[in-house]
């Protein structure tokens, strides 16, 4: 059986809505042809894409790394069949958690200014990528290590790390901290789309308690509560302010990379002006 568009289509939508019957009704098809659909793509790959046995579709590892693949292909096509219109769309600017930090309104403001005839759209997406590799955005700013393959990046800055504490706990009344001082609590860990990893401490003082989450609110809403304490970057005590979570400097933290990446194939039209004024406001403020 060949493999069509259709095909791809379909398991997107039942990745994204974990549901055949959501599915079925966004794409206005019956659910037994999105059912078939499915099954068909699993057998010509010879993997299971979806899990079927809990009471939520659920994507198996072989499904979450094949998404990402067919959304390219799929925004690939549709950008193909639509090419006039590409320079004149917005350019799709993802981030996972703290966009750019203090540089994210001179940016916006700037490219308005600068660009006006292309709209810049800033999305959160929690996702490793902030959605680039899937392809629903156009380029995207990372913090760490960007392994994803197919993805040209530009080295903006580095910012410091620092520590997130409850506000009414003993380390909110110290004035910076040590990574060792965080390593006797339960460490809270975004795993989906946060930067810090286990691997930020020396193996001798690795925290050995986490709490994982799926996204920033989350994160600190854990944090705020006494579940454990977090480690980040500046611009998320700058972007994510809460009441129940105080930061502080993390004094012997490395400090970590941000990157504006974007596929290094069939990028927008405007991707190269937006990595040039990004790292024009990343140096001038």
């Amino acid at each position: 059986m060949s493999i069509e568009l259709r095909h791809l289509r379909c398991f997107l939508a039942v990745a994204e809505e974990s549901s055949v019957t959501r599915a079925a009704a966004r794409l206005g098809l019956t659910q037994p042809s999105v059912s078939r659909a499915l099954a068909a793509l699993e057998l010509h790959l010879a993997v299971r894409l979806v899990d079927r046995s809990t009471h939520h579709l659920e994507l198996t590892a072989e499904g979450r790394a094949f998404r990402d693949k067919a959304a390219v292909a799929v925004t690939a096509f549709d950008e193909a069949l639509d090419a006039g219109r590409l320079p004149h769309r917005p350019l799709r600017l993802g981030h996972a958690w703290s966009a750019l930090g203090p540089y994210t309104t001179p940016l916006l403001r700037r490219w308005r200014s600068e660009h006006p005839d292309t709209a810049l759209e800033l999305l959160r997406i929690d996702d490793r990528t902030a959605g680039l590799a899937r392809g629903e955005v156009d380029a995207a700013v990372l913090r760490g290590p960007v392994d994803t393959p197919g993805l040209a990046t530009e080295l903006l800055f580095t910012e410091p790390r620092i520590a997130a504490v409850p506000s009414d706990g003993p380390l909110a009344a110290r004035a910076s901290l040590a990574l060792a001082d965080l390593a006797a609590c339960p460490l809270v860990l975004n795993t989906v789309s946060g930067l810090t990893t286990l691997d930020l401490w020396p193996p001798e003082i690795r925290p050995t308690a986490t709490v994982t989450v799926a996204n920033t609110d989350d994160w600190l809403t854990a944090i705020a509560a006494g579940r454990g304490v977090g480690a980040s970057v500046a611009s998320t005590a700058q972007m994510h302010a809460h009441r129940g979570v105080t930061y502080r400097p993390l004094s012997d933290a490395p400090h970590a990379p941000v990157f504006l990446a974007w596929r290094s194939t069939s990028p927008h039209p405007a991707v190269r002006q937006l990595v040039a004024l990004a790292r024009a406001v990343a140096r001038t403020g």
